[in-house]
């Protein structure tokens, strides 16, 4: 296993990103159209994918919110490697390099058909906030943070 940090001109990564989208327009049915205008992955600097024997197994990412608080985005593990725990280093990943730069919180939002990126957050010590931003008001998102 291997995790590379990079950006989002990668293409592994937007080849992940592109599984990962399949995925959400089957499970946000009509509301796809909504949450896809915000996770755009141009211009995205902080992104990481996890290798496993040189596949791209799982990626992750974050984007600057305000000075003090990153938003991880654009979470993702491909079929053939999940039930693995790679979510969660993921997320660590992320977390800790968000740290080294000298953000002090990570936020983020989901959906409520998503139970095990739900369950993944929580198990990670997320704690769900009220929705924040362009969710505010969206009865099928679930927001969280946790301070690094």
């Amino acid at each position: 296993m291997s995790i590379t940090k990079t950006d989002s001109s990668n293409i592994d990564f937007q080849n992940l990103v592109k599984y990962l989208d399949a995925d959400l327009a089957i499970r946000d049915g009509e509301d796809h159209a909504f949450y896809h205008q915000f996770n755009k992955i141009d211009m995205i600097k902080n992104c990481i994918v996890m290798y496993i024997d040189n596949h791209p197994a799982a990626c992750g990412a974050f984007k600057k919110i305000d000075d003090n608080t990153a938003e991880i985005k654009r979470m993702y593990t491909h079929p053939d490697f999940r039930k693995r725990g790679l979510a969660g280093m993921i997320v660590k990943e992320l977390e800790n390099w968000a740290k080294e730069i000298g953000y002090k919180k990570c936020v983020l939002e989901t959906g409520i058909k998503q139970p095990e990126a739900i369950a993944l957050y929580e198990k990670s010590d997320y704690q769900r906030i009220p929705n924040y931003g362009q969710y505010i008001g969206i009865d099928n998102s679930v927001c969280y943070e946790k301070c690094l």
